[in-house]
């Protein structure tokens, strides 16, 4: 797999078995501690239970060969290593989803503390990049043909926005998930009292489902996925844009590539854009779990357990891959290579027909008539697209319906790259400073 990284070695061990039964048993004991307290099983067993339990990975296993039921195989175990007769009170009114929704709950609260550590990397790699290319004039293209001088500062930035926006759906979804359940068998509270339920949440740092069934109603993790899902497809988006920068016939950013790095086994001149591509894979991946979360929202009656194997893997997978995903992209942003000589060329390609939408305002303000001014740009513009002409700033400067209503100042003003660099670096710098 692509976990090659500590951060996505932190994020992978809270998704373990061993992770799993441990936060498991973390919730089983707090439900003892309190319900000792409560007056529901004897303060031995409660003290008992905080003291003696814990399990072993295989004892589970070979429990669960027989059971068919993993709680179940588990709840065996922690009640042998706390012995007879305080054992038998190890998931003392407890059912399966009462552990098992709320150990969950604690995991995603864990995961979120990871994420966001990952969120902020990229965040700080897309500012810094951002204010260090404010200047940095580029083309802005629309359906991938030139249209207006930008800066790549700008367009950094518009990702880094759209990045933010995401943290906070994340951030949102994972706190709107971090909810436990101890409402017993159908959510009836048949044994334990919402009381316990509410104090054990609150111990555990987490909040209490106000209406639980057997399980927590499973739209909490289908927003949580579909939150994720928007990051990923954020973060490809930036990964798309890098890739058609990196074309061989735009040139004007490439992924970094180190000493010894090969592009094909087969042709040496290759430097492709593997690591930009690795991105849009993983958006690929996560996006297809949005539909299985959204079908584990409809259970039979109080609950059946259809979501059970769904989650097992979606929930580690996608939490996973987008912590993989944000730092990756971090590391992107953080070593690309900007050609700020070939972004200038390309500006001056377009043979002046960048500065069209200018040149229109200008001779509406100057009272030609809309249409007229519009057809006449166009027919200049198209003629040098066709090379019939060569260059869009020449041909408006012999043109006598143009000149008729601006002076030759003027138009040198309007086809000026230093005025539009100037108003594009006091956006950059004005956006940089909003929270």
């Amino acid at each position: 797999m692509l976990l090659d990284r500590y951060s996505r070695k932190e994020m992978a061990d809270i998704w373990t078995p061993k992770s799993r039964f441990q936060t498991m048993l973390e919730v089983e004991k707090v439900v003892a501690r309190v319900a000792g307290k409560h007056g529901l099983i004897p303060i031995s067993a409660a003290k008992a239970i905080q003291k003696k339990s814990n399990f072993c990975i295989k004892n589970i296993q070979e429990n669960e060969k027989k059971t068919r039921h993993d709680v179940t195989a588990f709840v065996q175990e922690v009640a042998r290593q706390v012995g007879e007769p305080e054992g038998s009170y190890v998931h003392w009114g407890l059912t399966s989803s009462d552990i098992l929704d709320t150990a969950l709950a604690l995991q995603i609260k864990t995961a979120w503390d990871v994420l966001q550590k990952s969120f902020t990397a990229l965040e700080s790699s897309l500012h810094h990049r951002a204010l260090e290319n404010a200047n940095v004039l580029c083309l802005a293209r629309t359906h991938g043909i030139a249209a207006e001088p930008t800066s790549f500062g700008l367009k950094l930035l518009g990702f880094l926005w759209e990045l933010k926006r995401n943290k906070q759906r994340v951030e949102r979804a994972c706190l709107q998930a971090q909810v436990g359940k101890i409402s017993g068998a159908s959510g009836t509270y048949s044994t334990l009292s919402c009381e316990l339920e509410q104090d054990v949440c609150k111990l555990l740092g987490i909040k209490a489902e106000p209406l639980s069934t057997q399980v927590v109603p499973r739209d909490r993790y289908a927003q949580l996925v579909t939150a994720l899902a928007l990051t990923a497809t954020g973060l490809e988006r930036l990964a798309c844009e890098i890739r058609h920068l990196q074309r061989e016939e735009v040139a004007e950013v490439s992924e970094s590539f180190i000493s010894g790095q090969t592009g094909s086994s087969a042709m040496p001149h290759k430097k492709n854009p593997i690591y930009s591509e690795n991105i849009t894979g993983l958006a690929r991946l996560i996006r297809g779990y949005v539909s299985p979360a959204m079908e584990n929202i409809v259970l039979w009656h109080e609950r059946d357990i259809s979501h059970s194997s769904v989650e097992r893997i979606m929930l580690p997978t996608v939490f996973i891959l987008s912590d993989f995903a944000l730092v990756r992209m971090a590391e992107i942003i953080k070593n690309l290579q900007v050609n700020k000589e070939r972004m200038l060329q390309n500006l001056h390609s377009a043979g002046g027909v960048i500065f069209s939408s200018l040149l229109l305002k200008e001779l509406i303000q100057s009272g030609m008539p809309r249409m007229q001014a519009y057809s006449l740009i166009q027919s200049i513009s198209l003629s040098i697209k066709n090379k019939a002409k060569t260059d869009f700033q020449k041909q408006v400067l012999e043109d006598k319906n143009i000149l008729s209503h601006l002076s030759k100042n003027k138009l040198a003003k309007i086809f000026s790259l230093s005025e539009r660099e100037k108003n594009l670096t006091q956006r950059v710098n004005f956006l940089l400073k909003i929270k």
